[in-house]
């Protein structure tokens, strides 16, 4: 899909699954597949264009320049959105999480990957502190920013809302019916909420939280009410958001050696690994066929990259 397209989010994309070869699937007799929503775009891919697909048409139709969203320093969302909205002829303002981190914004996009991305493409920020961060979607922090920089059309922290659950139902495709289990990795619930929406009967849905907490039930429950399709693996979290060691890391760069596919640190690498944890485990049948939906977000691979180098640890392997 070309990066320059302006229609970019007026297309129906539908990703490829490619089947990995591992010798535990053999030896267990299961099928994974990948499904590759990576390809979609290079920054604004997976669930970040499901999510914001629909969101940013809205936008359109209400005649908003501009948008704004929250995220923190190495959010996929925030600089997708950036991206997305460029593509698209809006404005974006970003809040940000930590308010150090404006205190020397040269310094900052000169070590933060993920916000040069939004930056270079044209979003406005504002960093507020994280006790701040925690009333930001407050009527009047909301009005403050109306005040500071006009009216915008608000997309909440990790893009989920209805619209982007609408979007996240896109993902399966008649097809994928032929798989019995659908995993994916869950940070705000909303991508998991449309995959449950759009199963077919007798399938699962099984999410894996990149966050410590038991509060992603209930938010995803406000999207899928009565199913019971679905159930959350609570353990390959590996410490919590944005947290890893160096299994995980090490996991990362035998799995690309292995199959030739990136996984990230934050989602899609805590996934995989919970899947052939879960089939060494037994806890499939023999004969299940299961599809794991690769969300992107390799963008941020990079900012953990500097923070490994400044630990003197072994780096995830991009080439």
């Amino acid at each position: 899909m070309s990066t320059t397209n302006p229609t970019f989010f007026d297309t129906n994309f539908v990703s490829e699954n490619q089947q990995i070869l591992l010798p535990i699937l053999e030896e267990k007799k299961v099928a994974l597949f990948i499904k590759r929503e990576d390809l979609i775009h290079p920054i604004v891919s997976g669930n970040k264009f499901r999510k914001l697909k629909y969101n940013l048409q809205e936008a359109k139709k209400l005649k908003k320049k501009a948008v704004l969203t929250f995220g923190g320093a190495y959010s996929n969302h925030i600089a997708a959105t950036a991206v997305a909205g460029k593509l698209v002829g809006l404005k974006t303002f970003g809040i940000i999480r930590g308010d150090e981190l404006g205190k020397n914004l040269p310094q900052t996009i000169a070590e933060n990957a993920t916000l040069k991305v939004a930056q270079d493409h044209g979003m406005k920020f504002h960093f507020i502190s994280r006790e701040l961060y925690r009333q930001k979607s407050s009527f009047g922090f909301i009005e403050k920013m109306k005040n500071k920089w006009g009216d915008f059309y608000l997309i909440p922290e990790g893009g989920t809302n209805c619209l982007a659950v609408d979007g996240c139902q896109e993902i399966l495709t008649p097809q994928d019916a032929a798989f019995d289990y659908v995993c994916a990795s869950v940070g705000t619930g909303g991508t998991l909420a449309g995959l449950i929406k759009s199963l077919k009967k007798k399938q699962k849905v099984i999410g894996f939280p990149a966050l410590k907490g038991n509060f992603l039930s209930e938010e995803i429950k406000k999207y899928t009410i009565k199913n019971n399709n679905w159930s959350l693996k609570k353990d390959y979290h590996f410490g919590g958001y944005a947290k890893y060691n160096k299994e995980l890391i090490i996991f990362i760069n035998k799995f690309k050696a292995d199959t030739g596919i990136q996984l990230d640190p934050v989602y899609t690498g805590k996934m995989i690994f919970g899947i052939l944890d879960l089939i060494e485990k037994d806890t499939f049948k023999e004969g299940a066929k299961i599809l794991a939906i690769h969300t992107g977000g390799l963008q941020g691979i990079a900012g953990i990259n500097n923070l490994l180098k400044q630990k003197e640890e072994p780096l995830i392997n991009v080439l």
